[in-house]
């Protein structure tokens, strides 16, 4: 591993609608030191072409495809194995960070030896207007408080892997971001929050996470299935996961 860089990941599929404007968001960071792996998940669009221009202006760029299409789990995991960083940050192909977010990130996980870490974030509209501005979130939680409300946007998560260690997520089509972060936090006792808009959450109408009983079954197969949390827990759990949603309405 390089000390300080960090290895930025992206699952990539039929995403050239927002593509474009996810990548310049990511090289128009302040902090440098940093490889930005694109794994495409066999896209059928242009997306694979709209990589390659971007690889030809910045050598930080690494292209992946993947041999089948498999799901973002896999295709994140793709992006672990070959990473060379010391910390492992995460984008979907929709989302947008500010220009300072990796180095206030990386700043406050240093400077507090943090291993994991979240971000607050602004919701969009799919045209990139505002939804909701500087969603409110917990300073810090742990595992019960993740099974409690499950905040943590995948886009906003920077990991220390001297820290944390080695990870994969789970090979699940739903969900695999929020039970890697529970994963984690089996074993490590809080990921905290960096107390600052950086990032930007699109909500796209035909994506999974924006369809509210697509994402109530997610979370309830987390609980039971992977969790494997006994009934009475997962509704408890459950209960406190929908009271958080509807605070922050995201």
């Amino acid at each position: 591993m390089i000390e300080n860089r960090v290895t930025i990941i992206t699952p990539v599929y039929n995403a050239s609608k927002y593509l474009s404007e996810t990548i310049e968001s990511v090289l128009n960071q302040t902090y440098v030191n940093f490889e930005y792996i694109l794994v495409d998940d066999c896209s059928t669009d242009n997306s694979a072409e709209i990589i390659k221009e971007c690889i030809e202006r910045d050598n930080r760029i690494k292209y992946v495809k993947l041999d089948s299409n498999s799901g973002a789990a896999v295709a994140r995991n793709k992006g672990l194995e070959v990473a060379s960083g010391q910390y492992i940050a995460f984008i979907d192909s929709d989302d947008k960070w500010y220009p300072e977010k990796l180095e206030k990130q990386l700043d406050f996980m240093i400077s507090n030896q943090f291993g994991f870490t979240y971000t607050k974030f602004d919701l969009i509209h799919e045209d990139g207007t505002m939804k909701k501005d500087n969603v409110q979130l917990p300073k810090k939680l742990n595992y019960s408080g993740l099974l409690k409300n499950t905040a943590i946007a995948c886009s906003t998560v920077m990991i220390d892997k001297d820290i944390i260690g080695e990870f994969r997520m789970p090979l699940v089509r739903k969900g695999q971001d929020t039970a890697t972060w529970l994963k984690i936090l089996r074993h490590h006792d809080y990921a905290y929050l960096v107390d600052e808009v950086l990032n930007q959450y699109r909500s796209v109408p035909a994506s999974l996470s924006s369809n509210r009983i697509q994402a109530l079954k997610r979370t309830w197969n987390t609980y039971r299935n992977i969790e494997q949390l006994p009934l009475i827990k997962a509704l408890y759990y459950f209960g406190w996961y929908v009271f958080n949603a509807v605070l922050r309405r995201v």
